[in-house]
């Protein structure tokens, strides 16, 4: 772990370091991305703005090293779909257990991903390489099921994959950035679960699940 300037950071500076990504995560969670100050993160983390910027050049900085640390943790979706087999009852517990844990990232994830999905629609490349990774561990995955239902003569020939797949995966990041908003639609989180995994499964299989 090295400081702006090249020299490597000891475990204290570490801390310290993380310290601040810290704070200004939870900033992001009440705070618009852009308001948010270099002094108000240092003096939240009981620093000064001259210990912050030896660790990153500004806010923007600060926020893609929390972004890159959620996109790598995003990479292990897709042990939600390893191994997994998508007939029967397993099948429909297959896609109960890749809803809920994508949902449940994706909450615990929210603030930063907000910002992700916000630079990411700017045109900003590095933020959208960020949240491609995210979306990636799980739209291969998915197509690699529907292809292989596919040669089993389980799904129809004409479907691609990749197409199926890849809308998939936009619909769960779509309602999972909007899972708040489903309330005022009189929407439970325990309702709408069920529903997008039903529409997971009819995705990936094109049947209803066995129940």
């Amino acid at each position: 772990m090295r400081t702006v300037d090249g020299r490597v950071a000891g475990r204290r500076g570490q801390a310290t370091r993380q310290k601040l990504l810290d704070c200004l995560s939870e900033m992001l969670s009440s705070s618009p991305y852009r308001d948010v100050k270099v002094i108000d993160v240092a003096r939240k983390a009981g620093t000064s703005p001259a210990t912050f910027y030896q660790y990153f050049p500004d806010v923007e900085g600060a926020v893609l090293e929390i972004a890159d640390q959620v996109a790598s943790e995003g990479a292990g979706l897709a042990e939600l779909l390893a191994g997994r087999s998508w007939a029967g009852k397993a099948g429909w517990l297959t896609a109960q257990e890749f809803v809920d844990g994508f949902l449940e990232f994706w909450r615990r994830n929210d603030a930063i991903l907000r910002v992700v999905d916000l630079g990411a629609a700017e045109g900003d490349k590095r933020f959208y390489k960020l949240r491609m990774k995210v979306l990636n561990a799980v739209n291969g995955p998915l197509a690699d099921a529907v292809a292989e239902l596919q040669s089993k003569g389980r799904v129809d020939k004409d479907v691609n994959p990749a197409a199926v797949a890849g809308s998939l995966v936009t619909m769960l990041s779509a309602v999972a950035s909007h899972q708040k908003g489903f309330t005022s639609w009189g929407v439970k989180q325990a309702e709408l679960r069920p529903n997008l995994a039903l529409l997971v499964h009819l995705g990936i299989t094109g049947r209803k699940p066995t129940k």
